[in-house]
C-alpha cells in the first residue's frame, strides 16, 4: 500500500476506532450510573401527606385487573383513588366498578367523560381527575402500572425542593414471546438507563408512566391545561418545569409493567409514536438518537479493525459481548426481567433504532388510544376516532 493511500485509509479507521471507544464509554458510564440508582434507592415514606392517585383506563388488556387491583393495596395513610374512563362503553369500566365494590373501605371513585382540550387523548381523560381531586399532592399512574404497597411512598420521597415533577419509567416484566423481549429492551436496559443517567448528571425529563405534581405548581403556570402545550403531556411537563428553574427527579426503579403477548407490529406502531413524539418536541436530542444503540460503533468496528490487524468478526463479537453483557449486569442489578433471549432481543432493538428513527421523520401520523392524531407545520395537531387501531 502506498504512503498516498495508507494515510488517508489508516486516519479513517483511527476515527472510526476512536467513535467505538467514545461510544463504549458513554453507554458503559449510562449503565453504571443506572445500576447505581438501582442500589441505592432512598427508603419511601411510610406516613406522608395526602394524595390523590389518578388512573386513566382504557380496554380491559391481559393484566389490567391485576394492575388497577394493585391501586387499592397501597400502604399511605391518606390517599384517594380516581379512574377515568372516556366513555361508559369502554371495556375497563365493568373491571373497576367490580373492584370499587371489592374495596369498598378504599375511598375511590369512577369518573366517565371525554372532554377533548387537546390531541392527546391521555390528557384528555386525566383532566377530570385533575378537576375532582380532593388533595393537593396529585399521581398520574397509568392503568397498566403495577403498584407496589410502597408506591406513594416511593414518589413522595423522590419530591426535593427543587423539584417541579417526580417521574419514574415503566420496568417491563412478563415478557411472552420474542416481541415482548424485545419491548422489555426497549423499556428497561435502553430507555430506563438513558432516563436515570440524564437524571444523575442533571438533565432529567419526565415519563408519562408517573407523574406527581403539587396542585399550586401547575395550577401556577396554567393548570392541567398548559399540559397541551406540546402533543405529549410529559414533554410538556418537562418544559413547563424547566422554565421555572426547576428539575424533574425521578422514583424507583422498581415500578414495573407486565407486557404478555406483544406482536411485531404492536411494538414497532408504539415506538415509532414514542419516536414521532421526541421528535416533535426534542429535536436537537432526537437527532441524536441513531448513536445511543450499538448498530453504529458494531459497523465502525468492523470498519476499524482490518488496520489494527484484527479480524473484523472478532471485533464486532467482542464489542457485542462488551456491550449486551454490561446491559445484562445492570438487568441483574436492578432485579428486571433476563432471559436467554435478551441478547437477541437487544441486538434487534439496536437494529430498529435507527429504522424507527428514520421513519419518524417521513410520516406525520399515528395512533394513540384507539385515535388516529394527525400533525402539522408548526405544531398544530387534529385527532380523529375513525379507522383507528389502539396503542397504548
Amino acid at each position: 500500500m502506498s504512503q498516498a493511500t495508507y494515510e488517508p485509509g489508516m486516519s479513517a479507521a483511527v476515527a472510526a476506532a476512536a467513535f467505538v471507544l467514545i461510544a463504549t464509554l458513554v453507554h458503559l458510564v449510562s449503565i453504571g450510573l443506572s445500576a447505581r440508582r438501582c442500589r441505592r434507592a432512598p427508603p419511601p415514606l411510610t406516613q406522608g401527606p395526602g394524595i390523590t392517585l389518578v388512573r386513566t383506563v382504557r380496554d380491559a388488556g391481559l393484566h389490567e385487573e391485576e394492575t388497577l387491583r394493585t391501586s387499592f393495596q397501597l400502604a399511605h395513610g391518606h390517599y384517594e383513588i380516581l379512574l377515568c374512563a372516556a366513555s361508559e362503553s369502554d371495556a375497563a369500566v365493568p373491571v373497576v366498578r367490580r373492584l370499587i365494590e371489592e374495596h369498598a373501605h378504599v375511598p375511590a371513585r369512577l369518573l366517565i367523560g371525554d372532554e377533548r382540550i387537546s390531541a392527546n387523548p391521555k390528557l384528555n381523560n386525566m383532566l377530570k381527575g385533575w378537576r375532582e381531586a380532593r388533595y393537593d399532592w396529585i399521581v398520574f399512574a397509568d392503568s397498566n402500572l403495577m403498584l407496589p404497597p410502597d408506591y406513594l411512598g416511593k414518589v413522595l420521597t423522590a419530591w426535593t425542593d427543587d423539584a417541579g415533577i417526580v417521574c419514574a419509567p415503566p420496568i417491563g416484566s412478563q415478557p411472552d414471546g420474542l416481541w415482548a423481549e424485545v419491548e422489555c429492551a426497549f423499556l428497561n436496559t435502553y430507555q430506563a438507563r438513558w432516563q436515570y443517567a440524564a437524571d444523575s448528571v442533571g438533565l432529567g425529563f419526565a415519563q408519562g408512566k408517573t407523574m406527581l405534581f403539587r396542585r399550586d405548581f401547575l395550577e401556577s403556570r396554567g393548570g392541567i391545561k398548559a399540559l397541551a402545550s406540546e402533543l405529549a403531556e410529559d414533554a410538556a411537563a418537562t418544559k413547563i418545569v424547566r422554565d421555572a428553574g426547576l428539575r424533574v427527579r425521578l422514583a424507583g426503579p422498581s415500578f414495573f409493567q407486565p407486557l404478555g403477548r406483544r406482536d411485531a407490529g404492536n411494538v414497532l406502531r408504539r415506538q415509532l409514536r414514542w419516536a414521532q413524539l421526541r421528535r416533535l418536541t426534542f429535536p436537537g436530542w432526537f437527532a441524536l438518537e441513531p448513536l445511543t444503540g450499538s448498530t453504529v460503533p458494531l459497523i465502525m468496528a468492523a470498519v476499524a479493525a482490518p488496520a489494527f490487524d484484527i479480524p473484523p468478526a472478532i471485533a464486532v463479537g467482542g464489542l457485542a459481548v462488551l456491550w449486551f453483557g454490561a446491559e445484562g449486569l445492570l438487568a441483574r442489578a436492578g432485579s428486571w426481567h433476563v432471559s436467554w433471549r435478551s441478547p437477541l432481543a437487544w441486538l434487534l432493538r439496536d437494529l430498529l433504532i435507527p429504522a424507527v428513527w428514520l421513519r419518524a421523520w417521513t410520516v406525520n401520523t399515528y395512533q394513540w388510544g384507539g385515535n388516529k392524531v394527525a400533525w402539522r407545520a408548526g405544531g398544530t395537531a387534529s385527532m380523529s376516532s375513525e379507522n383507528a387501531v389502539g396503542v397504548r
